[in-house]
């Protein structure tokens, strides 16, 4: 398979503090190991800066305009742990602009799948305001944009970050045309996400979060994925699916508690993948998000890229996972989530 990648120096040049977790080591581990992968299959898909329309498909011209006027300056405080440098509004529209030109490849055929590897972050961001480490919310901005420029009526956005997803949720939460879909720590940072959040109005039954303690590992995280996020997934029907990759989840992640390791990450894509293919060619789109142990970051993102590319896809799913869950961690999550949707999903 052709998996499409964005990768570019410029998203190294949104400079953090040296002991911010969201710096410029996260690509440079991540890039050093795709330039070590074979080349054969890899597309690289040169990004472009997205025009002010294209992000004022989520957020406000009054925001984009703010931070576009820190274009140049040496540090301006968004937010209490959001920041910028003279670069860094510039490495936001490339980022935007080279997750949209990844849409136009996936949907045009010219790759079956891909991933954006990416900085500053995005699902934290909202409408007018930065948040978490995040300034324009790429995964939304482009969800948006295949609906609109690919005439798309469904899009499947599944978060798997350990951070609630709040400016991707608040986005669509009362429409029906993106489905959003969040596993995430909870209560915990930004202190959204929580079982009842299921959108609005026409959006009702479009919003699946799956709130969790610390704890869950790659059995855990495998049945929501297979038990939960699979059969509404499959009655939805997307015709394209985003994935917002934050690798946090990682077991040595510094900012969480759970228990991901590179191979659950490889079987929660490989369950992505098959179900992508039934509904929409496969047509599947990953975006960086967080994660902040650098080894741990890299490693992820190699079994990522490994299954995007077909090289463990074939080995199919780790089926011992449902044996090797704890069912007493997990059973009571999967139930509330069960009761809560059941108005809205046939599962």
């Amino acid at each position: 398979m052709k998996v499409g990648i964005v990768k570019d120096r410029i998203y190294l040049e949104h400079v953090t503090d040296r002991f911010h977790p969201e710096n410029a080591q996260r690509l440079e581990h991540i890039y050093e190991m795709v330039e070590r992968l074979p080349q054969d299959d890899l597309v690289y898909v040169a990004p472009r800066p997205a025009s002010e329309d294209e992000i004022c498909l989520i957020h406000s011209p009054r925001y984009y305009e703010f931070v576009a006027a820190t274009a140049g300056k040496t540090h301006t405080q968004l937010d209490p742990d959001t920041s910028t440098s003279p670069r860094s509004f510039e490495a936001a529209t490339m980022a935007v602009g080279g997750l949209l030109n990844l849409v136009d490849a996936v949907m045009k055929g010219e790759v079956d799948n891909g991933f954006a590897l990416i900085r500053p972050p995005g699902h934290h961001a909202e409408k007018d305001r930065a948040m978490g480490f995040c300034l324009f919310n790429n995964v939304a901005i482009a969800a948006a944009y295949a609906l609109g420029q690919h005439r798309l009526k469904r899009v499947l956005i599944i978060d798997w970050d350990l951070h609630h997803g709040n400016g991707t949720q608040h986005s669509f939460y009362e429409r029906a045309d993106v489905l959003y879909f969040s596993s995430h720590q909870y209560p915990y940072y930004p202190g959204t996400g929580f079982f009842g959040e299921v959108g609005n109005g026409a959006g009702k039954g479009f919003t699946v979060n799956v709130p969790l303690g610390a704890g869950p590992g790659d059995a855990e995280f495998f049945l929501i994925f297979e038990e939960i996020l699979e059969p509404i997934a499959l009655e939805f029907k997307p015709e394209l699916i985003f994935v917002s990759a934050g690798f946090d989840i990682y077991y040595r992640d510094p900012l969480g508690g759970m228990q991901v390791t590179p191979q659950g990450f490889a079987n929660l894509t490989r369950v992505i993948l098959e179900f992508a293919q039934k509904t929409c060619g496969g047509k599947t789109v990953f975006v960086l998000e967080g994660g902040y142990h650098l080894e741990g970051l890299r490693d992820s993102a190699r079994q990522v890229l490994k299954t995007l590319r077909g090289e463990l896809l074939s080995q199919g799913r780790d089926e011992t996972a449902r044996t090797k869950a704890d069912r007493r961690m997990i059973d009571p999550v999967l139930k509330k989530v069960r009761e809560v949707q059941k108005p809205y999903w046939k599962m």
